[in-house]
């Protein structure tokens, strides 16, 4: 089962597998209730009415995208690499408590085929690949879309505490094109992947698997929620195992393509 998002006269509606659901039902209608109420509201307000509006970012307005790091080894390496400050890096890969931030709002969430941006401010700016959970009030897993964390490493390695610059701003978040409705087990074994194009050639292509995080889904959502309630429901991104080579860098009108299990986001870089 896939859930969209979708631009209509009407304004932004959702839809399953293909069919709209009634007009009046969002996501945060969704994931108010429990995994299973989820199955009965679904076959409760679909249509029979064909989903042909364009595709936009499965997420509402108002709900909350976060997102962890430094839970792949590759990306404690980066890290560690590119930072005045490299062992806090370290620190938190082996630590009890993950590292949680705030990546975005429902608003700012570009769709499969929008623009992504590059910070202006910042000379080293990389697309960060990641499986994203959806996860409903009771911060249960009940999808996941592929997720675009776009960041800037060179503000993020000037100094830890510019992380909030170097992940949040406008165009820095991707989300899509669909939630997959997926069992939690299945979160564990996904594969990742990351293509940039440009000028027509590929310029960096990496794969990796869920497999290798270190941290569980569940592990994160645990802590995630802990003095934090999502009524809602929301979407954590899940941090990233694929990180292209120090000398590399987006450009404007690279072509970013990201794959998590069945599904595909694309997104190109703008201004």
């Amino acid at each position: 089962m896939k859930l969209t998002r979708h631009i209509t006269d009407s304004g932004p509606r959702w839809a399953v597998d293909g069919l709209y659901l009634a007009n009046d039902i969002f996501l945060t209608d969704l994931l108010s209730g429990t995994r299973d109420d989820i199955e009965v509201r679904i076959r409760e307000q679909l249509t029979a009415q064909s989903a042909d509006g364009e595709l936009i970012a499965p997420v509402d307005p108002e709900q909350e995208v976060w997102a962890a790091g430094v839970t792949y080894r590759r990306s404690r390496d980066a890290r560690t690499g590119e930072s005045h400050v490299p062992d806090v890096y370290d620190r938190v890969y082996d630590a009890a408590r993950p590292e949680l931030f705030f990546k975005a709002v429902g608003r700012r969430v570009v769709g499969p085929g929008a623009k992504i941006r590059i910070r202006a401010d910042s000379g080293w700016n990389v697309p960060e690949p990641e499986l994203t959970v959806v996860f409903d009030r009771e911060l249960t897993p009940v999808g996941y879309c592929a997720g675009n964390d776009v960041s800037s490493r060179e503000l993020e390695g000037d100094n830890p505490l510019y992380l909030p610059q170097a992940k949040t701003y406008d165009g820095s978040c991707a989300l899509g094109p669909a939630i997959v409705r997926a069992p939690p087990a299945s979160l564990a074994a996904l594969p990742v992947g990351l293509a940039i194009i440009r000028d027509g050639l590929t310029v960096f292509a990496s794969e990796t698997n869920t497999g290798r995080m270190k941290r569980s889904v569940s592990e994160l959502l645990a802590y995630l929620g802990r003095e934090l309630d999502f009524p809602h429901g929301g979407f954590l991104m899940t941090g990233t195992g694929i990180v292209p080579p120090d000398d590399f860098t987006l450009r404007t009108g690279d072509r970013v393509t990201i794959t998590v299990g069945k599904i595909q986001l694309e997104n190109f870089v703008g201004t």
